[in-house]
């Protein structure tokens, strides 16, 4: 198993890669959305539901499946022999960050649903400043496996 890992390494890579970049343009976008969902269409109306369905299409049909795609990918790097080394701080940084981007990928899928029901509890600048939180933790990401801090 551990050959095919290895020979699959670059293939792997690459769609590790292609996955992070799809999930984080979608990790981006969502809270855009509910920023101008929540300042100009309200929680009812036909603007409502245009945002509305915008929102569970990108949740739905990129953002959920590139996020599965990266965890897949990425659990695949980590079993490959001899890529990441156990004994360094960056693995578990990397980890505990990618975890905390899970965490905020399932806050944004119950803004989502709240929305769905036509309920919301945060203002439009309350999801501006939310937005900030996948752009942190990419930092933290990228710095981690790259420098290998």
């Amino acid at each position: 198993m551990s050959d095919l890992l290895a020979l699959a390494y670059p293939w792997t890579k690459s769609l590790h890669i292609i996955s992070v970049i799809s999930w984080m343009a979608a990790l981006f976008y969502l809270p855009r959305l509910f920023v101008h969902h929540t300042e100009k269409a309200g929680l009812s109306g036909s603007t409502h539901d245009i945002f509305t369905q915008m929102e569970f299409k990108l949740a739905t049909v990129i953002m959920r499946p590139a996020m599965i795609a990266t965890w897949v990918f990425g659990l695949a790097l980590v079993f490959t022999p001899g890529i990441v080394d156990w004994s360094a701080i960056w693995p578990y940084t990397k980890a505990a960050c990618v975890i905390a981007m899970t965490g905020f990928h399932e806050w944004l899928m119950a803004r989502m649903r709240e929305f769905g029901e036509g309920q919301n509890q945060f203002t439009g600048r309350q999801y501006r400043l939310m937005n900030e939180v996948p752009t942190v933790l990419m930092i933290v990401i990228v710095l981690s496996v790259v420098v290998k801090f």
